[in-house]
């Protein structure tokens, strides 16, 4: 919690002696001192919307800081005002950046809100941003449709590419900015792909950007959100800034919306004095449960990890089903595996399944569930199984869903923490209805 000089809590503690601490040991007080709160245990929600200054010239270094003008990054030395900054929402920063060894995270009230703000930073008119395919398909809205209104293009490639098609797109995008006057702001992956669980080569890319490009590079940021931060740390593997839906597996109870961006503290300035004015900032209470979250995030990620590898050894072998889109299960030698082994330390709970047949089989399928909910999202406590061809990703063009592997016997399914057996249960139970 960041305060006036004359209110600082103590620094906190990321080491005994030699040994770093885990970063889930950190949940549990990371970034929050007791002594200023009363002696409280944990960090009370500060139902406020604006902050008392001590005296009108630390009103005014404050301000500075807000508006860059003091070092450009827009972060102020104190707290402000709640759309700019609170002590909630900047405990839940300090401890999101652990998880990733970032030096420094912001948070916002969606993760879309995060994407919308990060490329809005980095995007300005006629550039040229590079993404990866598919993507959620908000988030594509935002990149091909939204900022094509300002004029900025977009150049995309299949998750999975290889090196060559990577300079390929490189290529591409910088021809493209250069046609248009403006520049290659940014590159943006997803990885695992949204439904599909594709993974993309981070540091394919991150090589291939450093071939293209001379002087000040396009920022690497990803969707983080299938993984993240407890299975995949792309930081690790070139990228610039790792992107959250907070919403999903960091929260992980299905009763708030929120976002994050993790990473380069030079990108997230650019980002801050974007979401300054604008705000977008997650509010004190869905930070403190955030923050409640965080405590047993480890623990969540793991079991439905294990629940999810014992539902996929069933699913994989059930004659209604036509494949399992599971990172468990990727074929030896192949270009996904070896992703998978850089990249990876674990298969994660959220996988595609592809049933024999087509709508009416998937809808049947999802009818008869009854342990699991029938629900958008991910990484909740709770199962969740959707459609997406016809559900969260209903507005992409049929053709891109085509070329995408959206189908329409495409069931994405999000193993939560219930007993793995009762789930099997309800997954043979509804395939007994297709």
């Amino acid at each position: 919690m960041r305060v006036t000089e004359s209110r600082r809590p103590k620094d906190a503690e990321t080491h005994i002696g030699n040994h770093k601490l885990d970063p889930s040991t950190l949940m549990m007080g990371h970034g929050f001192d007791p002594s200023l709160s009363e002696g409280s245990l944990k960090p009370p929600i500060f139902l406020t919307s604006t902050f008392v200054f001590q005296n009108a010239a630390e009103g005014k270094r404050f301000f500075e800081g807000i508006t860059g003008r003091s070092d450009g990054s827009g972060k102020a030395a104190g707290l402000v005002y709640s759309r700019f900054n609170g002590p909630n929402q900047e405990i839940l920063e300090d401890r999101l950046a652990i998880w990733e060894d970032a030096e420094a995270a912001l948070s916002f009230s969606s993760g879309m809100t995060a994407i919308s703000t990060l490329v809005l930073a980095l995007a300005g008119q006629n550039d040229v941003i590079v993404h990866s395919g598919p993507l959620y398909a908000a988030t594509e809205s935002v990149i091909d449709k939204i900022m094509a209104r300002f004029g900025v293009g977009y150049v995309d490639f299949p998750a999975g590419a290889s090196r060559e098609e990577l300079d390929s797109v490189m290529a591409k995008a910088k021809s493209m900015a250069a046609e248009k006057g403006g520049k290659v702001a940014m590159i943006y992956l997803e990885s695992p792909a949204n439904p599909t669980n594709a993974l993309v080569d981070v540091e394919a890319v991150h090589a291939a950007r450093a071939a293209a490009f001379d002087g000040e590079l396009p920022p690497i940021a990803i969707d983080n959100t299938f993984l993240g931060p407890l299975w995949a740390k792309p930081l690790a593997q070139g990228a610039d800034v790792s992107v959250y839906s907070l919403t999903k597996y960091v929260g992980g109870h299905s009763d708030l919306v929120a976002g994050a961006l993790v990473g380069s503290k030079a990108v997230l300035n650019k980002v801050r004095l974007i979401r300054n004015p604008m705000g977008g900032i997650c509010d004190p209470n869905t930070a403190w449960m955030l923050m409640r979250s965080l405590e047993t995030l480890e623990l969540r990620m793991s079991r439905a990890g294990e629940n999810a590898e014992k539902v996929c050894a069933f699913l994989r072998d059930h004659p209604k089903v036509e494949k399992v889109g599971y990172l468990g299960f990727l074929e030896q030698g192949s270009r996904q595996k070896d992703i998978f082994d850089r990249h990876c330390s674990g298969a994660g709970s959220t996988f595609s399944l592809y049933l024999k047949g087509g709508e009416a089989e998937a809808f049947r399928f999802l009818d008869a569930l009854r342990i699991a909910k029938l629900a958008v999202s991910l990484g909740g406590t709770e199962t969740l199984a959707s459609a997406p061809a016809a559900m969260t990703h209903l507005s992409v063009p049929d053709e891109r869903k085509a070329a995408l592997g959206i189908s329409d016997n495409l069931v994405r399914i999000s193993i939560g923490v219930e007993k793995a057996e009762d789930l099997i249960a309800d997954f043979a139970n509804a395939l007994d209805a297709v």
